[in-house]
């Protein structure tokens, strides 16, 4: 349904100790029908500007108040956007905002369910592999009115790039108000405000399914993996949906992330001789920006999560592989839907792509990934050196590579152990090879809604699935005809093999000890 089509009426609702706040109710324009509510920009966490800058996110006070019954908080527009490049790295100051600790939240219409409306806490791919996009593309206005997938939905803001994920071990020792993985931390606080407001809204807080597509499928994982590491009573999720994305590899050493620290301050002509704590001040007084400036012709440009010991835990990767992670899950009885597009490629091969030549590929991953992983797959991927037959070039390569890591091998690896320790019953496995052809939309909605919306539906409420497939390894596949078969998944046994040699190196998180 285009935005087009749409009309609006104010929509006020009492969120008792938290106040009034005022959002949307949008109604076609047609036939006057109520299609969902929606509230944009509702703060969950204090500004982390100024001298927080670079700290973990701070909660709302328990007095916090959004407004009154005379005059409500408005919250009609949306969330605001971490201070980024664009994909073509230009800088546009005007489309941010650094107070970006808000939350998008749409509602069904009607009366709730008698225990609250189902949940779905969804993290905004952006687009931009943790580095880039806008919090406000998602609508799901469409699905909450004409499909059977009636739920709120909370789609939150957070940091990105050198906001979200700057570390530095020094800064870490040096103060305790500096902190990693702060973009995670903010997911979290995000998570964490809905569990505790959401039946304020209507919702059923015990029914928080959490999801993603993309770098929000990859953020699902390690929020996932998180609450799964906190005792029982401050456990918060009961599903977990991971598009387009898997859990990648463990993520680089707080030492890895020192090398890029150094050379992000190196190029803002902060002098190694300063003290740590008056590097982070000068971090903090400085614009955005320049902050933005300074990263965007360094060799480590991608600023991601490391291994902290306190969001990722050291070994996270190996829980995999050990059995704890899927012990976990049963406990929980925690239900997963992973799966995958057939062509992540093209989409994976745009972002910060390599000049065309082996070297600047192995250059280029070595600024997502340790360089013991990145030799290994270099030598896996292209043992002769030369380019192997099937790839147009070495940046479609890359492309390839990027997508089998992040997605397609890493994620079968994952499936394939969860099997393996005896979670297999909570698994479901998925492949698009359908494109969307703009052409008939009718055609279109009809499909996705047979192949996933009642699907959707019924896992949201905690309900069985009609699945169709016979085991948990199988992928029930959504055919570029429009058919849907359940099948034997053909990619596992290479997905497999890298899983293995990435293993080897310590990729997935495996003490030294452990390691072949």
């Amino acid at each position: 349904m285009a935005i087009t089509e749409r009309i609006s009426e104010p929509y006020v609702l009492d969120l008792q100790f938290r106040g009034f706040v005022e959002g949307l109710t949008y109604i076609d324009k047609k036939t006057q029908q109520r299609l969902c509510h929606y509230l944009g920009g509702i703060p969950y966490g204090l500004p982390p500007i100024g001298p927080f800058r670079f700290q973990k996110p701070r909660p709302l006070p328990a007095c916090y108040r959004y407004g009154t019954r005379a005059n409500p908080g408005r919250f009609t527009g949306g969330c605001g956007m971490c201070p980024q490049p664009d994909p073509s790295d230009n800088l546009d100051e005007g489309a941010w905002d650094e107070d970006c600790l808000q939350t998008n939240v749409w509602i069904p219409v009607g009366k709730p369910p008698a225990e609250g409306w189902p949940v779905l806490f969804w993290i905004r791919a952006y687009g931009g592999f943790l580095q880039f996009g806008s919090p406000m593309g998602l609508d799901p206005c469409a699905m909450l009115c004409e499909t059977s997938c009636k739920a709120i939905i909370v789609s939150p803001g957070y940091r990105l790039n050198i906001f979200g994920f700057l570390a530095s071990p020094e800064l870490l020792d040096a103060s305790s108000d500096f902190a990693v993985n702060a973009g995670f931390w903010d997911q979290r606080l995000a998570l964490e405000w809905t569990w505790q407001n959401i039946s304020y809204f209507g919702g059923d807080a015990s029914n928080i399914t959490i999801g993603g597509y993309s770098a929000g499928s990859h953020s699902t994982f390690y929020q996932l993996a998180y609450d799964l590491g906190v005792p029982d009573t401050k456990a918060i999720v009961r599903r977990a949906l991971m598009f387009s994305n898997g859990p990648g590899m463990q993520p680089k050493s707080l030492e890895d992330a020192q090398m890029q620290f150094d050379e992000f301050t190196a190029n803002l002509d902060i002098p190694s001789a300063m003290t740590p704590a008056e590097k982070l001040a000068t971090l903090r007084a400085l614009d955005a920006r320049t902050l933005l400036e300074a990263t965007l012709n360094m060799k480590f440009h991608q600023f991601r999560a490391v291994t902290d010991g306190a969001f990722v835990r050291s070994g996270l990767l190996a829980e995999l592989d050990t059995g704890v992670f899927a012990q976990r899950m049963k406990r929980r009885g925690v239900r997963l839907i992973m799966g995958e597009c057939s062509d992540e490629h093209f989409v994976y091969g745009t972002w910060r792509t390599p000049a065309n030549s082996r070297a600047s590929l192995f250059h280029r991953l070595q600024a997502d990934y340790p360089l013991r992983a990145c030799e290994a797959l270099m030598d896996y991927y292209f043992p002769s050196g030369e380019l192997p037959a099937g790839y147009n070039d070495w940046q479609d390569a890359f492309g390839r590579i990027y997508a089998d890591i992040q997605i397609h091998h890493l994620e079968r690896g994952m499936a394939n152990a969860l099997v393996q320790h005896g979670a297999g019953d909570l698994l479901y496995r998925y492949r698009m090879e359908w494109r969307a052809q703009c052409c008939d939309k009718q055609k279109e909605q009809v499909l996705v809604r047979k192949a996933f919306h009642e699907n959707l539906a019924r896992f949201l409420k905690g309900q069985e699935m009609q699945w169709g497939t016979r085991h948990p390894m199988q992928l029930r596949t959504l055919k570029p005809d429009g058919r849907i078969e359940i099948e034997e998944d053909g990619w596992l046994e290479e997905g497999l093999r890298v899983w293995e040699i990435l293993r080897r190196v310590g990729a997935t998180g495996l003490p030294r000890s452990s390691r072949l």
